[in-house]
């Protein structure tokens, strides 16, 4: 971020129990499962409103905020001094505050050290892929990082229906677990001297 706030709690991916809720959430209650999303959705906005767009006016990310939306205050301290909120999500922590519209309720049934997964990794490369560039059935594609969101932007080219699906990573062990997403090709920018478009 560009004004860097600490002490701060960091993490942004998770799955948890909802331990209580504030006044006026109806969405959630005690004992619902839920993941945290940091790029939340009021419900209300043009953004939340469009199929185009999930960059809520009220809840897009923010790395510079540290506090609470509602009031502006953080719910974390430590010796009566605050500690700042990240990204709305704060999940480095054994308990965590936040607002209802960066949580999504989930199946009690679905593991939660499995499914954490689903509250960026997989969600951000899937639906990067298939919510915005929308391959066509018969296209190439290119995926530049084989991480977990490159990995599960490849699933979404896969299941789109593209024909090539070009890995591109820096480590060449990456590129059996790619196959496994669909990747035809890989290419290691390491192994030629030129541009290989």
């Amino acid at each position: 971020g560009q004004t860097p706030v600490f002490p701060r709690i960091l993490g942004h991916e998770a799955g948890g129990i909802v331990e209580s809720v504030g006044e006026g959430v109806t969405e959630l209650a005690p004992g619902d499962h839920v993941l945290p999303v940091f790029t939340g959705e009021c419900k209300e906005c043009d953004h939340c409103k469009s199929e185009e767009s999930n960059m809520c006016d009220l809840l897009r990310i923010n790395v510079d905020r540290g506090v609470m939306i509602g009031d502006g205050k953080s719910r974390f301290t430590i010796k009566g001094k605050p500690i700042f909120h990240f990204v709305g999500t704060s999940t480095f922590s054994e308990y965590t505050v936040i607002h209802v519209g960066c949580l999504a309720k989930i199946n009690p049934e679905a593991p939660l050290d499995k499914v954490c997964i689903f509250s960026c990794g997989f969600s951000t490369g899937f639906g990067a892929t298939v919510n915005v560039a929308k391959p066509k059935k018969g296209q190439t594609v290119a995926i530049f990082g084989l991480g977990a969101v490159g990995l599960a932007a490849m699933e979404g080219a896969r299941l789109s229906g593209a024909s090539r699906i070009i890995g591109v990573d820096l480590n060449p062990a990456k590129f059996e677990q790619a196959k496994k997403f669909g990747c035809t090709d890989f290419v290691n920018p390491k192994d030629h001297s030129k541009p290989v478009h």
